[in-house]
């Protein structure tokens, strides 16, 4: 991947900043770009990607600015634009938001981080705080000539040496999102859990960290009884930290972890999952101008789990009139701009049904006519803690540092709502 110069663009096209890599572009290729983006939008196919006159186009927008990338040569777009992600989230570390004024008050720091991210168009490093270790901004520097961390030429990159921490700590949440939608007729049409291990490492020195999960691949390989229940993860997706060929010899997912906060892995699991939470609504007509629902949810988990702050969005018609609610367990109100009710439980315990009335009017028939069969689904939020929807159970944590320390491992369950709707009849 090489790519030719980097431009920052204000909304109109006006260049702010510059940085040309290989010198076989010119300042002109912004006016190119700016007419192209204009063209493409007026016949409404924009994209992240523009080739023109043998000249590729790679752009981000944030906030008030393009942030664009041209080169020359057929590079490989993804990787283009991870690293123009990479590089505003290093200029969101030095300056807290991106935009045209942060750049023209801190354009010697824009020039020197661009000179470190990249060499004649080849991406070098693009950790943040190891880079801010010596590149300092005005308010931070020192008079002494400081000299590159370790980190940058070492083979971890995302961990300095000599960190010190009084409590040596490690937490982990194992985070799932449940995605369902489910027919009018109870049916549910498609489910998936798209989950991820987050992890928060506060370890001093340079420690070794080994994770096991209830992998079925891996308990298959060792021949393990199926007492024991097993995952089948998919889509797997690690950090950069984790030893891919360790993984991919024994299915041990062992790192070197980044200090404090980072994604370990995500992973993606297709599976029939019954509807944690279920919502019936039965849609009654007693006169022309009049609408009744009534509403049941009933929660479909283990008794000893409960879901928080569970939000059920129902869709009213757009013209409905004074809606009046009553419900047998939390709030329930009327938003005019979302044209819904939302019906808002803090508390939902498993095994339990609650119910919800609510009747309206409609101004004519005809509206009624129009919008029958026309109702968005219903759409339902929820956080149940201490829980996996798919089973996913972290098997051990082991911390292993040179010094010997004891660590104290913490791990957390969440299940959240991801896309969760149910058609109405």
């Amino acid at each position: 991947m090489a790519i030719s110069a980097i431009f920052f663009l204000d909304i109109k096209g006006r260049i702010i900043i510059f940085r040309d890599y290989r010198g076989d572009v010119s300042p002109k290729y912004a006016e190119k770009f700016m007419s192209k983006i204009n063209e493409m939008e007026e016949a409404g196919k924009l994209s992240p990607v523009i080739y023109d006159d043998g000249v590729t186009y790679l752009y981000l927008q944030v906030a008030n600015l393009y942030l664009l990338a041209v080169t020359r040569t057929n590079v490989n777009a993804c990787s283009a634009l991870v690293f123009l992600h990479r590089l505003v989230d290093v200029f969101k570390h030095y300056f807290q938001e991106l935009e045209e004024e942060s750049l023209r008050d801190n354009f010697v720091i824009v020039y020197e981080l661009l000179d470190e991210v990249m060499d004649f168009g080849y991406p070098q490093f693009t950790e943040a705080k190891i880079l801010a270790e010596y590149i300092k901004t005005d308010a931070y520097k020192m008079e002494t000539a400081v000299k590159p961390p370790m980190a940058v030429t070492n083979a971890v990159s995302w961990r300095m040496e000599g960190i010190r921490h009084k409590k040596n700590e490690v937490f982990l949440d194992v985070v799932e999102s449940v995605n369902l939608l489910v027919s009018s007729t109870g049916q549910v049409v498609l489910s998936e859990v798209v989950g991820v291990l987050k992890m928060r490492a506060y370890l001093s020195g340079m420690p070794e960290c080994k994770l096991g999960l209830n992998d079925k691949v891996l308990f298959e390989s060792q021949g393990r009884s199926s007492k024991q229940k097993a995952v089948e993860l998919e889509d797997i997706k690690f950090h950069q930290c984790v030893r891919l060929a360790r993984f991919e010899n024994d299915r041990t997912i062992s790192f070197i972890p980044p200090d404090g906060a980072f994604d370990l892995m995500t992973y993606r699991i297709s599976q029939n999952i019954k509807p944690l939470i279920m919502v019936d609504c039965l849609v009654e007509k007693p006169s022309r101008s009049r609408t009744e629902y009534l509403v049941k949810a009933r929660s479909q988990f283990k008794e000893r789990s409960q879901a928080n702050t569970v939000e059920i969005m129902l869709p009213l018609p757009a013209d409905a009139i004074s809606p009046v609610m009553k419900c047998s367990q939390g709030t329930a109100a009327y938003v005019p701009e979302k044209s819904a009710l939302v019906w808002t439980i803090k508390s939902f315990p498993g095994g339990k049904e609650y119910t919800l009335r609510c009747h309206f009017g409609l101004p004519s028939v005809e509206a009624e006519d129009e919008g029958k069969g026309k109702m968005p689904p219903i759409k339902v939020k929820f956080e149940i803690p201490f829980f996996t929807v798919s089973g996913v159970q972290v098997r051990y944590l082991k911390v292993i540092e040179k010094s010997g320390y004891q660590a104290l491992p913490w791990v957390r369950y969440i299940t959240t709502s991801g896309n969760y709707e149910i058609r109405m009849v």
